[in-house]
């Protein structure tokens, strides 16, 4: 049976299996997944999906399984990022041919974006006035996160309950879309926030000092880790699980409003009973692949088990997928999360003007000025390649094409 990835081999170490068939497979990205796959910890080998892109210190678009040790910066800071789609009963005929109000509406109801530095008052990415589910929800998070402060006080100087519910900024968004029949859907992309943020960065600090500490030589310093038994370990599993379920709860309540908000807007009632999914794709898990119970570490990917569902989202103007996992044990059961990226944000706005964000975003109600033009979808990989080229992790349920969009 033909393979649908290249094998990378390694000098010795674990090799890498890339789904790059067709899509750019940066040479710097190369390099960095060379660098992880040196590292002792990998268990049988270093997945790739075809979004992979040079990320700081691990690649991302990877998936690293490891042994009795986790790498801190690999998980990254936006712990638990992801997606939530939802199917409504709406078809596109419902909807009014200005869809100008529903993104207005979009924007009213979740908080996104930022202003006034980091953690100014004045803020638009962040909550004032903590709403009535925001507290609520936030109570059954409290505890654990309690917890965690008191052995790692720096951690609760951090956004966190008014920042649950809100978007954030760069790639993050909120969209309605329709699938091949005109259902309407309502997607969004979003993580932990402030707090991952917080405790995302304390971590990967502490584990470059623990290698300093015990003299632990490693091909780049963003690539420490914390072995099982060592100090912190079992504190930073704790938190990147709260951070998770955090994130996954940010993506709840921001639904629950988007969906509000869209009611508001409408003269006909509907209703969302298919949740299609709520998935990380910034995250680790505890699994058995090839003979040994390994951490995990999805860096840009998504877990596709055999019948598992889950999201990946083109660029502005290009298709999105509801996906269903084919559990292909080679990839560690994963599948892209997204297009991946093909240049850097800085090169973006140096390259395009408005008027080719206008050109790339035709048909969709969507801010169309030079504050999202690192956007541009040309910035992107070709969704449609990096679909093919993983055709042996997924199989597309439905495919969504934007109408409207709302960037953080």
């Amino acid at each position: 049976m033909c393979k649908n990835y290249n094998v990378i081999e390694n000098e010795g170490r674990a090799t890498i299996k890339a789904w790059t068939k067709g899509v750019p497979f940066e040479e710097e990205a190369q390099q960095q997944l060379k660098n992880i796959a040196q590292m002792p910890l990998v268990h049988s080998h270093i997945a790739v999906m075809p979004d992979v892109h040079l990320g700081k210190g691990a690649t991302i678009g990877s998936v690293i399984p490891s042994v009795d040790a986790v790498i801190p910066a690999a998980v990254g800071v936006d712990i638990g990022c992801g997606m939530v789609a939802t199917k409504t009963t709406l078809t596109a005929s419902q909807l009014p041919d200005n869809l100008s109000a529903i993104r207005h509406a979009f924007e009213a109801a979740v908080p996104h974006g930022r202003t006034g530095g980091k953690r100014g008052r004045r803020d638009r990415g962040a909550w004032h006035n903590i709403p009535d589910v925001v507290a609520t929800e936030w109570k059954k998070l409290e505890a654990r996160f309690d917890a965690i402060c008191h052995k790692h006080p720096a951690i609760s100087k951090s956004n966190h309950v008014n920042h649950l519910g809100t978007m954030g900024t760069g790639n993050h968004f909120l969209e309605l879309c329709l699938d091949e029949n005109n259902t309407v859907w309502i997607m969004l992309h979003s993580g932990s926030r402030g707090v991952g943020n917080r405790i995302g960065n304390y971590f990967i600090e502490l584990a470059k000092k623990e290698m300093q500490q015990h003299q632990v030589n490693l091909p780049d310093m963003d690539l420490a880790y914390l072995e099982e038994g060592s100090k912190y370990f079992n504190d930073y599993v704790e938190a990147v699980e709260w951070a998770q379920d955090f994130a996954a709860k940010n993506r709840e309540i921001m639904m629950f409003n988007a969906i509000a908000a869209l009611k508001k807007q409408l003269p006909v009632d509907f209703s969302t009973a298919e949740l299609a999914v709520n998935c990380h794709h910034n995250y680790i898990s505890r699994e058995r692949h090839f003979g040994k119970y390994c951490f995990v570490t999805r860096k840009g990917a998504v877990r596709a088990e055999k019948g598992e569902m889950g999201i990946i989202p083109g660029s502005m103007g290009a298709r999105s997928f509801i996906v269903r996992g084919l559990g292909n044990p080679e990839s560690f059961n994963s599948c892209s999360h997204g297009a991946g990226r093909v240049m850097s944000r800085t090169k973006a706005k140096k390259i395009y003007s408005v008027q080719d964000q206008i050109d790339a975003t035709q048909g969709v109600e969507c801010r169309k000025d030079a504050s999202v033009i690192d956007e541009i979808p040309h910035a992107y990989k070709d969704i449609e390649k990096v679909m093919e080229a993983q055709k042996d992790l997924v199989e597309v349920v439905y495919t969504l094409k934007q109408i409207v969009c709302v960037k953080g």
